[in-house]
């Protein structure tokens, strides 16, 4: 069963790529990518893949494709 992760997305961030982890078990990601074309998406999924120390192809968008606040499902 895959691992659903929460996080907030901050496009065009100067401080990225980061990873911060809220209280309420949350991830708020930082991306230096605009939200143009789906490239914030992308950007979202290869940081969070790398902060997991999975494969990109493990991570999928399963929420929240327009909004700033997303569902990652992780497959094991």
């Amino acid at each position: 069963m895959p691992t659903v992760v929460r996080a907030t997305i901050t496009p065009n961030s100067r401080k990225g790529p980061l990873v911060e982890v809220l209280e309420d078990g949350a991830l708020r990601l930082y991306v230096r990518a605009p939200a143009v074309e789906g490239k914030a998406n992308k950007a979202a999924i290869e940081l969070l893949a790398a902060h997991l120390g999975v494969s990109k192809s493990s991570v999928r968008l399963t929420g929240g494709a327009t909004s700033r606040f997303k569902r990652f499902e992780i497959a094991d």
